[in-house]
């Protein structure tokens, strides 16, 4: 789902960009552009490897709660094929029948506590998002600039004519990034 977003904004940013490159050259004043990458910030920042620490247990704790019920099953099931000679037809089907209803509660199970993991996620990771773009807006401002792209979206960058503020943001929000993880390759 995060990667289809990301994709999504980048071909956004790219189709941006090219459509505010090519008016620039009609407007008398040249369009200020910078870039960012904020993956690269928000996986530096604490507080994102404290919510996957977080979202790690829970997961742990559900896949305890999930082998709990396939345990439950595989006893059922063992127990089945021992007795299943010695049943009438009718036990037969009832026990085949309680045992695919337990099956089916356990891929109902497991695609619920996905769902409830994927949902907490985005309630834990909301507040960092806003407040790395309340940063990402703050330092656009302050630096002029028109649009603000993720370094993802960009496929060529001519040397002077775009800004990376991935660093300057990374330090208002007190983090370190890599050296290497900020560079788009210019030309």
């Amino acid at each position: 789902m995060r990667n289809r977003r990301f994709t999504l904004w980048a071909l956004v940013g790219a189709a941006l960009t090219v459509s505010l490159l090519k008016a620039e050259g009609s407007l008398a004043q040249p369009l200020r552009i910078g870039y960012t990458d904020p993956d690269v910030i928000i996986i530096n920042m604490k507080e994102y490897q404290d919510i996957q620490q977080q979202l790690q247990k829970e997961a742990q704790e559900s896949q305890t709660a999930l082998q709990e019920m396939f345990n439950e099953y595989q006893q059922k099931l063992e127990r089945y094929q021992r007795q299943r000679a010695l049943l009438s037809e009718q036990r037969r089907q009832e026990r085949e029948q309680e045992l695919l209803q337990l099956q089916q509660e356990i891929q109902e199970a497991t695609a619920r506590r996905q769902q409830q993991l994927a949902q907490r996620e985005a309630e834990l990771m909301q507040p960092l998002l806003e407040r790395v773009q309340q940063v990402i807006d703050q330092v656009a401002r302050e630096q002029n600039l028109d649009v603000v792209l993720r370094a993802q979206a960009l496929l060529y960058v001519k040397e002077g004519r775009v800004v990376d503020i991935t660093r300057e943001v990374a330090r208002r929000l007190g983090i370190q990034v890599p050296e290497d993880t900020t560079a788009v390759q210019q030309n």
